[in-house]
């Protein structure tokens, strides 16, 4: 998957999922998802002193659910969500601030994106940390989250 890769249910090639055409008034409604994957950025988040001292490498994985404000037809990045601006905050967020959390890192991010951009009806973030003081081998610790939280959110 691209970074930008978009998905639209039911809208799939001017049909709808019943097998009709699909009015321009559908359209405006459909939802899609943005995938954002592997953002990296270097961090000092962490419980330990030393992490906050050495920093390290943290990944961010962001799924947001938009709905456009004008039919995605209209070919506007002002009806959607630009990715480049959320990788501006995401990033803003991550080298910003300690956190001795990443749950609270991934939270911070979610909150964020769905305030800064109304279109984002749900974010779901994942936070990987590749270098957990962890006395053992893994590949990394990882956590999401996703906001808003209630009944459509499930992980």
């Amino acid at each position: 998957m691209s970074t930008d890769e978009l998905v639209m249910d039911p809208v799939v090639a001017g049909t709808s999922a019943r097998g009709g055409r699909v009015s321009r008034r559908d359209i405006a409604g459909a939802m899609y998802k943005i995938f954002m994957k592997n953002c990296a950025f270097f961090a000092r988040h962490g419980v330990l002193d030393e992490e906050e001292r050495l920093g390290q490498r943290f990944y961010v994985d962001a799924e947001l659910d938009v709905r456009p404000a004008v039919g995605i037809e209209e070919d506007s990045i002002e009806a959607t969500v630009d990715y480049g601006l959320a990788f501006a905050e995401i990033e803003k967020i991550v080298t910003g601030r300690r956190r001795f959390l990443i749950e609270t890192l991934a939270l911070d991010i979610s909150r964020t994106l769905c305030s800064v951009f109304p279109q984002i009806t749900r974010a779901r973030i994942t936070v990987r940390k590749p270098n957990a003081p962890v006395r053992g081998v893994l590949d990394h610790v990882e956590v999401t989250i996703v906001w808003p939280q209630g009944p459509v959110a499930s992980l």
